[in-house]
């Protein structure tokens, strides 16, 4: 497992394990929205968070993270459309609670995020998203890890 994708799915798993609140800035300010353009706008975001969600959900090692609810599970996607939209430098604005409070309590561990990183990447091969744009993605994820990760 590459480190550097380990480190930036730990955004995703706060953003799936904290639901809707607060507003919270983006990880990395765009410097423009070619990496929007590459993942297919908005609509190719949601389609992949829409494949993602119910596979986290199916996990064995992390599904317990995640809520089951229809609407919950609308709410995930919904989330992190958002985020990943403005991550992208698309013109979506994260309305989503802020990372590090929300998993102050989880004791989320690094193989639990190693785990979301590994099914974010099946539902990215799934739904096509070229490799480059998949790792310009985690790039832009990757400061937020220090925020989620509590254990070893």
């Amino acid at each position: 497992m590459n480190l550097h994708r380990s480190l930036a799915l730990a955004l995703l798993l706060g953003v799936l394990a904290a639901g809707a609140g607060a507003q919270a800035p983006a990880a990395v300010a765009p410097v423009d929205d070619g990496l929007y353009r590459a993942w297919g706008g908005k609509a190719g975001i949601r389609a992949v968070m829409a494949d993602f969600v119910p596979r986290l959900e199916a996990d064995p090692r992390i599904g317990h993270f995640f809520r089951k609810e229809p609407a919950a599970r609308e709410n995930l996607v919904t989330m992190l459309t958002e985020q990943l939209c403005q991550v992208a430098g698309g013109p979506c604005v994260y309305s989503g609670a802020p990372m590090g409070p929300v998993h102050r309590d989880l004791e989320i561990s690094k193989a639990d995020f190693n785990a979301l990183v590994e099914v974010l990447q099946v539902s990215m091969d799934a739904k096509g998203i070229p490799f480059r744009a998949q790792n310009g993605m985690l790039a832009r994820l990757a400061p937020m890890h220090r925020e989620i990760v509590a254990r070893d």
